[in-house]
């Protein structure tokens, strides 16, 4: 299978308009700016586009928009635009990038917490805070998260409960988070990105394609793992296909990375001349699947 061909196959599964767009270009930062110091050339920008058959002017609208929304800050210096994201950008992705590297630990203490809502005005605003603290719907005023997460109380009332029958509690997480559709998506993942396992030896010499390769890898996967709550092992279905997921991005992640890195010495550019060597939390990626 030639890269070519892979590459093909990978861009039919992006829409080129410009929130689309504007996505990728915010896993382009995440993944591969942000650990060399966070500001790059527009003029470098337009050529990973260029290879992702992207139109310059889609780009250019979609930095536009980004910059609007407040997610990256613009900087001309004479007539070269320089972009680079935002404290919003950088604490989003920060975020993110636990869950796409590092891994979480899933251990459980058994328990489960459920907590019910005061009906009102605030229940839809309580109601956002306790997803964020790792909470789902499981009915209507009721929400159910696994152990004991720390949650803003807002006149909430917490139950702890042990189920004695641990297929009881995978039932439960059936009900309140959509495993089914993140477990279709992640086999998405697999059907695509299997046939790339091995695909670091053609793209030795061709540091491009390593690049968008490794933009399209970290986009799809971000797409799933940002939606996947986590759950402990014990909770999820026997034949859960995130953890394959995750040791097949980690695979193709670690093919393509040395080219890819070799392109953005060439070419990435900054207000300062190169883009800097990465840090080393970049060199930590994945290091649990070593």
């Amino acid at each position: 299978m030639s890269a070519t061909f892979d590459l093909k196959t990978l861009l039919q599964h992006l829409q080129f308009e410009p929130r689309r767009t504007g996505s990728i270009a915010i896993t382009v930062y995440g993944d591969a700016i942000t650990p060399r110091g966070g500001s790059l050339w527009l003029g470098s920008l337009l050529e990973i586009f260029r290879a992702l058959s992207i139109p310059d002017g889609v780009l250019r609208t979609a930095m536009s928009r980004l910059a609007a929304d407040g997610w990256l800050e613009r900087r001309r210096v004479g007539r070269n635009s320089y972009y680079s994201l935002t404290e919003k950008g950088r604490r989003t992705f920060a975020a993110a990038t636990a869950r796409i590297y590092a891994g979480e630990p899933r251990q459980w203490d058994g328990r489960l917490t459920i907590a019910f809502l005061d009906s009102g005005e605030e229940r839809p605003a309580v109601r956002s805070e306790l997803e964020s603290a790792g909470f789902a719907l499981l009915a209507p005023g009721t929400m159910i998260a696994a152990g004991s997460p720390v949650a803003p109380s807002n006149g909430t009332i917490f139950l702890g409960t042990t189920p004695t029958d641990p297929a009881d509690a995978r039932r439960l997480a059936a009900r309140a988070w959509p495993l089914a559709e993140i477990a279709t998506r992640y086999r998405e993942f697999i059907e695509t990105f299997t046939p790339l396992a091995g695909i670091g030896e053609q793209l030795r010499n061709d540091s491009l394609a390593a690049l968008i390769v490794r933009v399209l890898l970290i986009h799809q996967y971000r797409r799933v793992i940002l939606r996947d709550p986590l759950l402990p092992t014990a909770l999820l279905p026997d034949d859960w296909p995130g953890f394959a997921a995750r040791r097949l991005c980690a695979t193709v992640y670690r093919e393509v990375v040395g080219p890819s890195e070799a392109w953005l010495d060439a070419h990435g550019r900054t207000e300062d001349g190169p883009l800097p060597p990465p840090d080393a939390a970049f060199r930590a990626r994945f290091s649990d699947l070593a």
